[in-house]
């Protein structure tokens, strides 16, 4: 027969069953936060600069959407002599299309803009990009970029993750695993998104926190989401009647009750935890200087074009990355979205190269009038390219472009990136990669040997596996693009 056990004797065994437990904490090397930071030590140790880094940051202009390389930055000048004609099966070779395109008769769509050699490099680029343009012997265009996914979702968690399956650590969170903080005061990983397109708002898809997540690394190397309006930072400001002070003190018996927890439950999330609280504190004070531009000079302000005026706006986040370059923040990433140019791609491109073209531009030459350019890699990419093939209405002032992962453009700069030269070749349609092939997993492979990083050894284990910001397939370092 069961007996129940008293108050008192259920009240005696608990506290023993506590004390035991703690002592094995304490006796096991002061409690499993230690033992998770041990299982940590050699992953980071092998992610440790293994050759002198050429770069110290990272600043990915990611363009959500995926921007049309053929009216960009691969020139098909051949195309014209091809307007609605089909689209050989020698070159589709039965390769998958979207569901929206499936079945359909495939007419090629030539580009309406003109294309101009520019720099003493003499690399291609359309009219649309004058200011890109300028700066051509410092960019590095790479016209054979290919990715697996074929649909925004995956693709853009694709080349943020190196994974199409979700949950897995994004490239900043990475490099802050790998090589730790730059600084006290700023988050090693910071996102910064666009509040607004000139190219319009159509087709316009959400972005994921998980796009800029930790995945299963600790959650203190998560990208850090400024706002476009209000606090950068939400709940940045001290609310009203709370001044610094107390603010401070808050922050102290807090922390002295999480310490207490930590020593009853070993949970290294609680240290995580106490970290970004003391993060945030001093956050307070370096947001608020970070974000503030009036002690920018005019001609700054004003090589960044009209737009820089506008909080949320791209060029105004191409400021504030080089402000954060200047301040120790490692990896920056903005996100601009509107490139998903379906129909009317006339009518919305010029919009989004107006945006992009001369903040972009003046990044570069910013960076290298402060002597920042040489250790701050940039890297201008979307999540796969657009078909040669029109879409909607088809004329040769009106046109839209399908989804394509078979090939696109992308430029890097600066970072011991080699600029003025155009590397891979796609084939006469700019639908497969003819020479140079780049795929997302080398890509990444080359930003981490940049900053000093074998992407082999860059590791941390995870559900049986030593997971990788590369993958299990291979991946190689485009030592081609080097200086």
């Amino acid at each position: 027969m069961y007996t129940p056990l008293n108050n008192q004797q259920t009240i005696s065994e608990e506290h023993n069953r506590r004390q035991a437990r703690r002592q094995f904490l304490k006796t096991s090397g002061m409690g499993l936060g230690v033992t998770a930071l041990a299982s940590l030590l050699p992953q980071n140790a092998q992610a440790r600069n293994l050759k002198p880094a050429k770069a110290k940051h990272v600043i990915f202009l990611f363009m959500a959407g995926a921007p049309s390389q053929i009216d960009l930055l691969d020139y098909k000048p051949g195309l014209t002599e091809q307007f609605k004609k089909p689209l050989p099966e020698s070159v589709t070779m039965g390769q998958r299309v979207t569901a929206m395109t499936r079945g359909k008769t495939q007419l090629v769509a030539p580009s309406k803009y003109k294309f101009e050699k520019k720099g003493e490099s003499g690399v291609w680029m359309c009219e649309l990009l004058p200011h890109l343009g300028n700066v051509a012997d410092d960019l590095c265009i790479i016209n054979s970029l290919n990715t697996n996914a074929i649909n925004h979702d995956p693709a853009k968690t694709f080349v943020c993750t190196g994974s199409e399956i979700p949950g897995k650590p994004s490239m900043g969170a990475w490099l802050s695993y790998g090589l730790g903080t730059m600084n006290r005061d700023l988050p090693d990983f910071v996102v910064l998104t666009s509040a607004f397109w000139t190219g319009g708002t159509r087709n316009v898809q959400g972005l994921y926190s998980r796009l800029w997540g930790s995945g299963f690394l600790p959650s203190r190397h998560q990208g850090a989401a400024f706002q476009t309006s209000g606090d950068p930072v939400l709940f940045l400001s001290n609310p009203s009647g709370i001044d610094r002070d107390v603010r401070r003190r808050m922050l102290d018996t807090l922390g002295n009750l999480n310490r207490k927890e930590f020593d009853e439950s070993g949970d290294p999330e609680i240290q995580t935890t106490i970290a970004q609280q003391e993060m945030a504190f001093r956050m307070q004070a370096s947001v608020p200087e970070l974000t503030n531009i009036e002690d920018e000079p005019q001609h700054v302000l004003d090589l960044y074009g009209p737009e820089v005026s506008k909080p949320g706006s791209f060029a105004r986040n191409c400021l504030l990355a080089r402000r954060m370059v200047e301040r120790g923040v490692r990896f920056t990433q903005i996100f601009h979205r509107g490139w998903d140019h379906h129909s009317i791609l006339p009518k919305q491109l010029p919009g989004q190269c107006y945006d992009v073209d001369q903040p972009s531009a003046a990044l570069i030459q910013d960076l290298k009038e402060r002597g920042l350019l040489d250790d701050t890699m940039i890297v201008f990419a979307g999540e796969f390219g657009r078909t040669a093939y029109g879409q909607g209405n088809l004329t040769r002032e009106d046109y839209g472009r399908d989804h394509h992962p078979r090939c696109f453009s992308g430029w890097m700069a600066g970072g011991g990136i080699r600029g003025g030269q155009m590397y891979g070749k796609t084939d006469d349609f700019s639908y497969n990669v003819a020479e140079n092939p780049v795929a997302i997993r080398d890509l990444h492979a080359t930003m981490l040997h940049q900053l000093g990083v074998d992407h082999q050894k860059l590791s941390f284990p995870f559900q049986g596996l030593d997971q990788k910001l590369t993958g299990v397939e291979p991946a190689r370092v485009v030592k081609e693009i080097l200086k």
